[in-house]
């Protein structure tokens, strides 16, 4: 038996050697070296627990799930870089059908979103681009018009595009089936690139006066605020002018009532000085 631990929590799973080598040659890598002491354990920290368990219950049983909804894509298309990293052809084959059925029972497209993630997973030469790539390119082919998320996809991804590309040609339609541009009027290529520069027009029109409508109310709402803060700044001033009047009238009051205090001191002394002096004088005159 070996241990594999799992993902972030590195989750223990207990599994039969042979087995797990028989079936993949990474691990037999691993487990089975011709130098060095033999391994017994082996940690996989960048992979997930739920495709992981879907590894195991495929590993005891050849049954890969058949999705019943397209969430379901998800758990099964890392379950196939699985086995595209740990060389389990097997494994990589029934993915893949999976996955080619349940597009095909469904009447349905691969999304732009599992495309992407499948190309910033594999190599140029991964079977699932392959796949997805076969049905993307039939979808735009007999589709009408190009999606324009599917558009800015192209312009950003060129490998994708030439995948596209290389995948048409490799359905050899009957040349009479297919337009000849030097057989044909170039006066239809001119009509259509007018009207391209009409809508062109158009949109950059509505966009721009959006933006000057949004520009206005902004520059209103600017000045509204503007206003506002000018009315709270002049009654802010106000206040503090009040307040340093207020400061100043009360202390005027507070010196004024210390001059009077002051004078009425200097009389009283004055008053007693003058009660001595004829007290004395009285004295003498007795």
């Amino acid at each position: 038996m070996v241990d594999l631990y799992v993902g972030e929590e590195n989750t223990k799973w207990t599994l039969h050697e042979k087995l797990l080598c028989h079936r993949s040659k990474f691990f037999r890598n691993i487990f089975h070296k011709k130098e060095g002491a033999k391994e017994s354990e082996y940690s996989l920290p960048d992979d997930d627990d739920e495709p992981f368990r879907m590894f195991v219950a495929w590993l005891y049983s050849d049954h890969i799930p058949t999705p019943k909804q397209e969430k379901d894509l998800s758990p099964l298309l890392e379950l196939y870089l699985m086995g595209e990293k740990w060389e389990i052809k097997r494994l990589i084959i029934e993915v893949l059908d999976a996955v080619r059925r349940w597009y095909h029972d469904t009447d349905t497209w691969p999304g732009l979103r599992r495309v992407q993630y499948i190309y910033a997973n594999t190599e140029i030469e991964s079977p699932m681009r392959q796949l997805l790539v076969q049905c993307v390119a039939r979808m735009l082919v007999l589709g009408d018009g190009m999606p324009e998320h599917w558009e800015k996809a192209l312009r950003k991804n060129g490998q994708l595009a030439v995948d596209l590309i290389l995948c048409v040609q490799k359905w050899h339609f009957d040349p009479g089936n297919v337009p000849d541009a030097r057989e044909e009027s170039v006066a239809p290529i001119v009509e259509e690139a007018e009207q391209k520069v009409e809508i062109k027009k158009e949109q950059e029109g509505d966009d721009g006066e959006e933006e000057m409508a949004n520009g206005v109310d902004h520059e209103e709402e600017e000045e509204g605020e503007e206003g506002e803060e000018g009315e709270e700044g002049g009654e802010e001033e106000e206040g503090e002018e009040g307040e340093e009047e207020q400061g100043e009238e009360e202390q005027g009051e507070e010196e004024q009532g210390e001059e009077e205090q002051g004078e009425e001191a200097e009389h009283g002394e004055g008053e007693a000085e003058a009660k001595a002096e004829e007290e004395h004088h009285e004295e003498e005159a007795s």
